[in-house]
């Protein structure tokens, strides 16, 4: 769920009037706080943010049972393509894994607070599904390449 332009303020208005702002934030459930020199915010209640962080531990938990119970996660796996349509891309073990990894990185958002995850893995499995859907792609990704590139650049 995004705000709208309507439950957003700037960054002036936060400081100028906090209280305004905040009683805002309470009444809507969370305002974006848009600031021109750094990235967006959003001011919510933290009774909200606690119920939200409840909900993915819910649903974490639900999918992690699911697949325990079903270890090849056939339920779950059927669903994918409904919600990721390049997933239809990807050979059946391949979405079986994507499945796996997006339900752990999920757990690990709701349990260990490590959101970047999830979406690292949809990015991944999405890059991997683009490259299959075009031939020319997948053929030049499936050949063998020769000599040492050199070290691997890691960034910070």
């Amino acid at each position: 769920m995004t705000a709208s332009h309507a439950d957003a303020v700037t960054f002036s208005d936060l400081s100028r009037n906090p209280r305004a702002v905040a009683e805002r934030a309470a009444s809507l459930g969370r305002v974006r706080v848009t600031h021109r020199d750094a990235p967006d915010f959003y001011l919510t209640a933290a009774d909200r943010e606690d119920q939200r962080e409840l909900t993915l531990a819910t649903a974490s938990r639900l999918f992690l049972a699911l697949i325990k119970h079903d270890p090849t996660a056939r339920a779950l796996v059927i669903a994918m393509p409904e919600v990721f349509p390049w997933a239809r891309h990807l050979t059946s073990d391949e979405l079986r894994s994507f499945t796996l990894e997006l339900v752990e990185a999920l757990s690990d958002a709701a349990e260990l607070d490590v959101d970047a995850t999830t979406q690292e893995v949809i990015a991944g499995w999405r890059a991997t599904a683009r490259i299959k859907a075009d031939p020319s792609q997948h053929a030049k990704a499936r050949k063998a390449t020769k000599g040492d590139f050199g070290p691997v650049k890691v960034s910070a």
